[in-house]
């Protein structure tokens, strides 16, 4: 956020003091829904997350510093644990990768940004073969591994059971404004 204080001298001997706030907000929702086996709708969650300080610092970096664009990413369930700004995929000590999905982390599939939003418009959908437990997400650099950058991890408001023949259906829409 910059912050400009203005003294604007008016016709009159009029003192006016303005204040112009200008800034940019960076806001994630998680749309998240869990369908059964038999195409039934067991929970849905929409949720804004937590951008790390290595995701802000990637956006910096890669908007003014000359810094390589992550030209893929991809969408991780989280198991237990709680989120923290300095987490990254190399260290995240508070919170777990969940299993239980068959192949890797999923490639979000955003559009192009228009009026300052993007999203995926399609969901990207994770298909349960074990039973688990999901207490969130998070948006990476890497299908795998614990190498890139993590942008962004969102905690549900609570942990959910997940089955085998189950699917989640995720949305991501990154909102500046």
């Amino acid at each position: 956020m910059i912050n400009t204080n203005t003294t604007v001298i008016a016709e009159g001997g009029i003192k006016m003091r303005t204040e112009n706030n200008i800034g940019l907000n960076l806001n994630n929702r998680w749309s998240v829904t869990c369908v059964d086996s038999d195409g039934e709708v067991k929970w849905a969650e929409k949720k804004d997350n937590l951008i790390t300080t290595e995701g802000l610092n990637h956006i910096l970096d890669t908007s003014f510093h000359a810094g390589t664009a992550v030209t893929t990413w991809y969408i991780g369930l989280k198991g237990s644990g709680t989120a923290a700004a300095a987490d990254t995929l190399a260290s995240h000590s508070s919170w777990t990768e969940a299993a239980g999905y068959a192949g890797t982390r999923k490639e979000w599939t955003e559009g192009a940004s228009s009026a300052g939003s993007m999203t995926n418009s399609s969901s990207v959908d994770f298909t349960i073969n074990a039973t688990a437990t999901v207490a969130g997400a998070f948006l990476a650099s890497a299908t795998s591994g614990t190498t890139g950058t993590l942008y962004g991890i969102v905690d549900f408001t609570a942990a959910r059971s997940v089955l085998s023949g189950d699917t989640l259906q995720i949305t991501v829409t990154v909102t500046a404004s």
